[in-house]
């Protein structure tokens, strides 16, 4: 038995050791990454981010509508609605380095010109955007923090940061396998700050409609679909 534990402690330790690796070879790739933005917060503080305003002539290019997706993890989600959205640009926002390095790493090797990251917390979104550059956000598989509903992505707290960076009449849409926190969006944030529901349902894959919104999928998602949860939708105008 004790020969045992000593292999699955060596394991363990091995395990431990390879994903340490990995994620500082991830931090250093992500260095080279010409779409990934990495601020500190002196800088931030210090409002010394030079795109803030500036990201449609300074980094895209063109006057295509801004679209976030916040808390977007590995990426996979923003990269795969920049593929289908090319007349759209997309950058999505995560505080994990390590998640962030597979979206950089394709939208890199696909060459793909309507894709960014910031490597940030969402409560300092303000800072990297100016008022009226942002144009639609998505929100999708978020922690519902059931015990703290001021932490959630779609409590009024982060609804008035995002306000301060949207366009007049965007739209925000949130995508969750928690009915607690879309029962809280829909029937408490919602009302509350008289928004607009554009559509909503507690049942997405259910719904008897051919929805655009079913055919981007994030890994999440597709792993919540798998084991038979369902996904639900909610579509509003701030």
């Amino acid at each position: 038995m004790a020969e045992i534990g000593f292999k699955v402690s060596a394991i363990i330790i091995y395990f431990r050791k390879t994903m340490g690796k990995n994620k500082l070879a991830r931090f250093e790739e992500n260095l080279t990454f010409p779409n990934l933005f990495q601020v500190s917060y002196e800088d931030l503080k210090d409002n010394k981010f030079e795109m803030k305003g500036r990201w449609h002539e300074q980094f895209f290019g063109n006057d295509n509508p801004i679209v976030l997706e916040l808390g977007c993890g590995k990426g996979e989600y923003t990269v795969a609605l920049a593929r289908k959205y090319p007349e759209k640009n997309f950058i999505g926002i995560d505080i994990k380095g390590a998640r962030l390095w597979r979206g950089c790493k394709t939208s890199n090797e696909e060459g793909m010109k309507n894709v960014a990251f910031i490597r940030t917390r969402i409560q300092l979104i303000e800072q990297f955007f100016a008022a009226g550059e942002v144009s639609e956000i998505w929100v999708t598989f978020p922690d519902p923090q059931p015990k703290k509903p001021n932490k959630r992505l779609t409590s009024e707290r982060f609804l008035s940061y995002y306000k301060n960076i949207l366009r007049p009449d965007s739209t925000i849409h949130l995508k969750t396998d928690s009915y607690e926190l879309y029962d809280y969006t829909l029937n408490e944030v919602i009302p509350q700050g008289n928004y607009q529901v554009v559509f909503a349902t507690d049942d997405l894959y259910g719904t008897p409609r051919d929805l655009e919104v079913c055919e981007v999928r994030t890994f999440y998602e597709s792993m919540f679909l798998k084991e038979g949860k369902k996904i639900t939708y909610i579509q509003f105008k701030i």
